[in-house]
């Protein structure tokens, strides 16, 4: 008896298939920050240093939940289809310290009673967010997650502070997971998560916690504020993202050579390089824009990711290499193809001035006024 062969089914795993971002309107260049003389510094250093020219700063008010719910609106926005059950928001600058901010995000997007919770793994959140939204949806615990990674750095830094006050911008992206088979367009193919607690103190605040809570009276301007020991930070940041690159890449049966687009978290334009030169990744297969929002910790990668793809840089299906790195010290990687999606882009969206607003009605019965690209 002869049989025909059936051909063994796709791997499952998640894909993207929604992207969204959200920047506040206020743009502050270099010169702006150097103008009041308080950094000793100028607008050729900085971008020198850092490739830096533009970051996008919040309005007094607008908090990360501002930020995180118009991104979520734009990724629902892009991806179209059912509403998200589950929402994992990362984020190092939550509305407040109790309760997450995830949960009123939720209910914001107008998403009931879904399960949502933040995210703390600094500035590699995204990549711990989709890698996680991933290994949930194959565990059969959701099944459209949605991953938004939103920042208000502006509201922990210390303008004074010459190391760190003109890298951070304020920023959000936002992307939507399916069920799909690793043949399609935004398809998770490999992952890779680390971490190395024993260097907490290279990217830290020393203040606010229950280790040094506020109220203690030694607190000094340096434990208020975000502080980073750059150099240290620079090594570490190289080394970890160059070798959870090459993992991830392993894990996807990949070669450097292969990949068509590297979006590296954007902490430094000079780490990125580094990192794509140890890695033999092209010049033209490297894509961001932290020119234009600066670090954006978390919400860099979505950020170029939306951006990128708004510009239709690359195909769909191409080989895609994600990677980031953070204070904890935390890093990841993730190895897909790049997605189908049209990414959608929404300004912040304002809390609701009274707690008997009525919650948002689902973004995709609204008539949400469409903006241009991050870019």
């Amino acid at each position: 008896m002869t049989g025909q062969r059936t051909a063994p089914h796709p791997r499952r795993t998640a894909a993207i298939c929604g992207i969204g971002s959200s920047l506040p309107p206020r743009v502050v260049s270099n010169e702006e920050l150097t103008r009041q003389g308080a950094l000793q510094t100028s607008d050729a250093w900085i971008r020198s240093r850092t490739g830096i020219v533009n970051r996008r700063r919040a309005a007094p008010g607008t908090a990360t939940g501002d930020l995180a719910t118009g991104a979520g609106r734009a990724a629902l926005e892009s991806a179209g289809g059912p509403p998200p059950d589950l929402l994992l928001l990362a984020t190092t600058t939550p509305d407040r310290h109790c309760p997450a901010t995830a949960p009123e995000v939720a209910h914001r997007l107008g998403l009931s009673t879904i399960p949502a919770f933040d995210l703390a793994a600094v500035c590699s959140g995204f990549v711990y967010g989709v890698s996680l939204a991933t290994a949930l949806l194959l565990s059969g615990a959701c099944a459209r997650p949605l991953v938004i990674a939103a920042e208000t750095y502006s509201s922990i830094i210390d303008p004074l502070d010459r190391d760190t006050a003109y890298i951070f911008g304020d920023g959000a992206g936002a992307v939507v997971l399916r069920g799909a088979d690793a043949r399609q367009p935004g398809a998770v193919i490999a992952t890779d998560l680390g971490s190395d607690g024993s260097r907490c103190d290279l990217i830290a605040i020393n203040g606010g916690g229950s280790r040094m809570p506020l109220a203690a009276q030694q607190l000094t301007r340096h434990d208020r504020y975000f502080r980073m020991r750059g150099r240290d930070v620079y090594a570490q940041a190289v080394r970890r993202m160059t070798e959870s690159s090459r993992t991830a890449l392993h894990r996807a049966g990949w070669t450097p050579g292969t990949v068509a687009a590297f979006i590296g978290h954007q902490a430094n334009q000079r780490i990125l390089d580094s990192v794509a030169d140890r890695l033999d990744i092209a010049p033209r297969h490297r894509f961001g824009n932290i020119r234009d929002v600066a670090n954006t910790a978390a919400a860099s990668i979505p950020l170029a990711l939306a951006d990128t793809a708004a510009q239709g840089l690359v195909s769909p299906g191409a080989r895609t290499l994600l990677t980031a790195f953070g204070g904890g010290l935390t890093w990841g990687s993730i190895a897909l193809t790049w997605p189908s999606a049209t990414p959608r882009h929404h300004p912040p969206h304002p809390r609701p001035t009274s707690e008997q607003s009525p919650a948002s009605p689902h973004p995709r019965k609204q008539p949400w006024t469409m903006s241009s690209s991050t870019s």
